[in-house]
């Protein structure tokens, strides 16, 4: 395929899927504020936004991608789709390896209905994190996925990305609520593990960059944002962020993934099957090896504590 059939025309419809989740929303009113044509594949078009089903240019097909119901015609006429699918494990950490399976069977079955139709391109965010046998099992899925959406007859883009702060996003929430309520913690010895986070705005202007960039297609890129910072690090610069005190944190290392994930299903929103597989991923280091996405996409990226600021911001402007 030439590269200059993937350039990106105003005429031209790209499919969301995941579009009704943290990431999906906001990239569903980046792209519109740009003009471009939507379409989302929902399993409850009752759960999409009001303004968006008001929306001349966001298409609803109502479908379910693990068990391949409306993709065909979900597919039909799209450029280029983002796929924005993750799953977690509910409520129940047990359940983790369920929805792995499930992520897979969902990927399987787009890469399916895609080669049958004219889909140019797939843009997938996965995860950042080294393969080998120490990979958590939530990053291991999301690896596994993009192989899988790299194994198609589109070309696709893959970013991997470490944490994303932005409001809403469990995180995100898992952060702001050990800190704010915790002036002592107690922590595993993930907290000094080195991470990249990176703001939802810049995952945001990524995604964009790559769908008007065609270089970009074929080829997997890391991003994050400027700061490289421990858990703990980035726990006190919240504070900091915030205005608030410094937290006391202890490491104890025998406190294992089990364990504090219950622990933040006690002191936060995050429900044990999502902390779980958000706490194991922490035992890998996740920053980014190359910063080649800045040839293609050059942005200005978001420091730590101006993402915090801005999250914080947004958090109480969605409560209101």
């Amino acid at each position: 395929m030439k590269m200059k059939n993937l350039t990106f025309n105003t005429d031209d419809r790209v499919l969301i899927l995941g579009g009704t989740g943290f990431i999906g929303k906001r990239l569903v009113s980046e792209l519109t504020a740009k003009q471009i044509k939507i379409r989302l594949l929902v399993r409850n078009p009752s759960k999409v936004p009001e303004d968006f089903l008001k929306n001349k240019d966001i298409e609803i097909v109502k479908g379910d991608i693990v068990k391949g119901e409306g993709l065909k015609e979900a597919v039909r006429g799209i450029h280029t789709a983002f796929y924005l699918v993750h799953s977690m494990g509910g409520k129940s950490m047990f359940k983790t390896t369920e929805f792995a399976r499930m992520d897979k069977d969902a990927a399987k079955n787009f890469i399916s209905s895609a080669d049958e139709s004219d889909v140019k391109r797939v843009i997938y965010l996965g995860g950042l994190g080294e393969t080998g046998k120490g990979l958590s099992e939530h990053l291991r899925s999301r690896e596994e996925v993009a192989e899988i959406l790299s194994s198609g007859k589109l070309q696709a883009t893959v970013l991997r990305a470490a944490i994303i702060i932005g409001a809403g996003g469990a995180s995100f929430v898992m952060l702001k609520y050990l800190v704010e309520r915790l002036p002592v913690m107690i922590c595993p010895k993930w907290i000094d593990t080195r991470i990249q986070p990176i703001a939802v705005k810049d995952v945001l202007a990524y995604l964009t960059g790559c769908l008007l960039n065609p270089d970009t297609a074929g080829k997997k890129f890391d991003i994050g944002g400027p700061d490289v910072l421990t858990y703990r690090e980035m726990m006190q610069q919240y504070t900091e962020a915030v205005g608030i005190r410094r937290r006391i944190i202890f490491r104890a290392p025998v406190l294992s993934p089990h364990l504090a994930s219950y622990w933040v299903d006690f002191v936060t929103p995050v429900p044990s099957g999502i902390a779980h597989p958000l706490i194991e991923g922490l035992k890998n280091e996740v920053i980014c090896l190359d910063d080649s996405i800045t040839r293609y996409v050059p942005i200005n990226r978001t420091p730590f504590k101006d993402a915090v600021k801005i999250a914080v911001s947004k958090a109480k402007e969605m409560i209101q």
